[in-house]
């Protein structure tokens, strides 16, 4: 944008713009059948949505409804835009490509990503189409903050619309090594979308630190201080014989010198660890009607003297297998015992429609009957699992009903169960045993940390938390609780738009 005439239009946009996947609203249908919208549940709306209703800020997403478009309105202070998505690009953008391709690759390849061009094509163009709407809704100079995997090409797409304004990018699930990443065909157009913004925030320093080494290996990028150097001007080498140049591809790298002032910008990553509305947790945790349904969840499980929970969305990365085998293991052993330890597992219903997810479903549900057919009495259920979804009231009743938090994901970017845990135990007991492969391990060292593909190691995690003496168990939640309660998620938002503010 080189003229003020051409700024024009934009003097009546919105100064900070948040762009995501999914709108900060869930349709609801009303007894009557008349439908509404309901501000959703999540820590990233809690967070940005006091900064949106005092900044006139806007909220670019997907509505939820394939095939569907629907006019900008606003809901509870907040501008809202949807973007319209068809049944086709719901497939191959959102469960083809996001959570087909990046999803696993991200994960450390638990489960093989599979690379289909038309999912990639799909990818771009909704993407493409993302950065457009931000465009149109942001003021001239705008604060515009895109967050996470499904939209890492919007970055570089909204600089090429609107170079006036200021972007971030938030990358809420991990980044995987170098090695892992190099298997993705379009990791070069990725890698330069996300370059498009002025600052990228990753969970991990370790996320932070290989997205940084994949830019400079494979793109050759200098990079001093969390600041990558990022060529104003880059031509394109010459193709290999009987090749044909693609962008979407990339180019070998270059290795670059201390580039001269006046030929780069800069683009800094590092890490922002995200956390929890830590205050609506603990007002929860004091609320009687929550603290007496805590109370009648432990007399429904027969009042065990240990309950294990784990609370999940149903995937492959969480460890749910690995936390049960262990859990069975132990019962075989006599270790724990049906009746005076208990297992509570919820596993909330996640991408039903894709194949694999099913399978986990019927695995997971197979694995607990054969188990508490083997070990159920007559008064007592070795575990009592709920595929369900539940409100943030009964899942603070669980968490004070709860001895032992069990987080068990193969690679997580953060894990914010374990936190909200922690935050709920006002009290001071409880014991939380936390895979060292979430983003959480970094910040809750006070857990009982284990390697979850190590069973004898989670299962002695296990035995260890139901044995502390209590003067340890409250020393360690006393210091994961300031942990938590000084680390919260509007602490985080503020910390990541001033960081964002200041380049």
């Amino acid at each position: 944008m080189t003229e003020t005439a051409e700024q024009g239009e934009y003097q009546t946009g919105y100064e900070f713009v948040v762009v995501a996947n999914r709108l900060a609203v869930n349709r609801t249908t009303n007894h009557d059948g008349s439908t509404g919208w309901q501000r959703s549940p999540g820590g990233l709306v809690t967070a940005l949505a006091p900064i949106m209703t005092s900044s006139e800020g806007a909220w670019v997403g997907w509505h939820g409804a394939a095939d569907e478009t629907l006019d900008p309105f606003d809901h509870e202070g907040m501008h809202l835009h949807p973007v319209p998505l068809s049944e086709q690009e719901v497939e191959y953008y959102y469960e083809g490509f996001s959570n087909g391709t990046l999803w696993p690759l991200y994960h450390d390849v638990i489960a093989r990503p599979l690379f289909h061009r038309h999912w990639w094509d799909a990818y771009r163009r909704v993407n493409q189409r993302f950065a457009e709407a931000a465009a149109k809704v942001a003021a001239v100079g705008a604060t515009v903050w895109v967050q996470d995997y499904q939209l890492q090409l919007v970055p570089q797409m909204l600089r090429d619309i609107r170079p006036d304004v200021k972007i971030g990018f938030f990358n809420h699930i991990p980044f995987p090594p170098p090695g892992l990443f190099a298997q993705l065909p379009w990791r070069h157009s990725v890698m330069r979308g996300l370059l498009g913004a002025d600052l990228i925030g990753f969970q991990r320093e370790s996320d932070a630190r290989n997205f940084q080494r994949a830019v400079r290996y494979r793109l050759g990028y200098y990079i001093k201080s969390d600041q990558v150097f990022v060529p104003l001007e880059e031509k394109t080498p010459a193709p290999l014989e009987g090749f044909t140049a693609d962008p979407a591809r990339g180019t070998a790298p270059r290795q670059l010198s201390t580039p001269e002032e006046g030929t780069f910008r800069r683009s800094e990553a590092k890490a922002f660890p995200i956390s929890i509305d830590t205050e609506r947790i603990v007002k929860l945790s004091n609320d009687p009607k929550i603290i007496a349904r805590a109370a009648q969840i432990r007399a429904e499980l027969g009042n065990p003297e240990h309950i294990f929970l784990g609370v999940d969305r149903l995937d492959y990365t969480k460890g749910i297998r690995h936390r049960m085998k262990a859990y069975e293991e132990l019962l075989q052993e006599g270790k724990l015992q049906v009746g005076t330890h208990t297992l509570v597992q919820i596993a909330s219903p996640s991408r039903e429609g894709v194949e694999s997810y099913q399978r986990l479903r019927d695995e997971i549900e197979l694995t607990v009957g054969r188990i508490n057919g083997e070990f159920d009495t007559m008064g007592h259920t070795a575990i009592r699992y709920l595929h369900h979804s539940y409100p943030i009231e009964e899942m603070v009743a669980l968490y004070l009903a709860a001895d032992v938090m069990l987080v068990t994901a193969l690679r997580d970017g953060m894990n914010l169960v374990a936190k909200e845990y922690v935050a709920a135990r006002k009290a001071g007991s409880g014991v939380l045993v936390l895979s060292e492969f979430t983003g959480a391990a970094d910040q809750l060292r006070q857990a009982l940390l284990i390697n979850p593909h190590d069973i004898d190691e989670l299962k002695a995690a296990m035995v260890q938390a139901t044995h502390l003496d209590r003067e340890n168990e409250r020393k360690r939640m006393r210091s994961l609780r300031r942990q938590v309660v000084s680390h919260n998620v509007q602490r985080w938002a503020k910390d990541f738009l001033h960081r964002l503010d200041q380049l």
